[in-house]
């Protein structure tokens, strides 16, 4: 969480220097938030069980880190509303190395959080020429790679989980061309299968885990 709240202020201290501010014409008002974008991510990650009725899986165990990777997207402006696709590729630090005998943390054993694949939309509203608030959604596709008793990942050997994900953020403008944003995301997968080293892997079967995330970014919109 410390790791979060630095980067956080970090993007906070850009915001507040001229000097990242970039030079040109002025933009039109109405298409501040327009266009191509890519940034980078980076921010608290919290996996947990979800509370399924019935479970001997303990919904109070977690599996916390950190979260990093990159987004692109797409936006258009009409007036204020703000509409637009975006995808994510990221990474996080979380894992549980509880005895992999017992299903008490997370309910699959000892693992790690992988990559995490994201997809959806958003629309947003410009409550100020260079802020808008939006709020998100799509589909999400979280691996959660085995970890072997010495504590290293297994290579090949991983959950793959499917969900949805929900959350709302804001976006500020720092230059003509840069941006900040902070957001609040949360997941839920509903649907897992056991892939092994050889390509082979389990039906799916239903699970109940929930992911929490506060999440900053630094972007650049083409």
């Amino acid at each position: 969480m410390r790791k979060f709240v630095l980067a956080a202020a970090s993007l906070a201290a850009l915001a507040a220097t001229p000097a990242f501010a970039q030079s040109g014409p002025p933009s039109d008002p109405d298409q501040e938030f327009s266009g191509p974008r890519a940034g980078i991510l980076l921010g608290y990650d919290r996996v947990q069980p979800g509370k399924v009725p019935n479970s001997n899986i303990d919904d109070s165990n977690s599996a916390s880190g950190l979260t990093y990777g990159g987004d692109v997207g797409y936006d258009i402006q009409s007036n204020r509303w703000v509409f637009g696709v975006e995808g994510e590729v990221t990474g996080s630090t979380s894992k549980v190395t509880n005895n992999p005998s017992a299903a008490g943390a997370l309910g699959y054993g000892r693992v790690k959080a992988g990559r995490d694949l994201y997809a959806g939309a958003r629309i947003g509203y410009a409550v100020a020429p260079r802020t808008l608030i939006y709020a998100k959604g799509g589909y999400t596709n979280q691996r959660l790679d085995l970890v072997a008793s010495n504590g290293t990942t297994e290579t090949g050997q991983h959950f793959n989980l499917d969900g949805w994900r929900a959350g709302a953020g804001l976006e500020q403008k720092l230059g003509r061309n840069t941006y900040a944003k902070l957001e609040y995301r949360y997941s839920n997968y509903g649907n897992a299968r056991l892939e092994y080293p050889n390509g082979a892997n389990t039906n799916n079967f239903d699970v109940d885990t929930d992911r929490h995330q506060i999440v900053a970014g630094l972007g650049f919109r083409f």
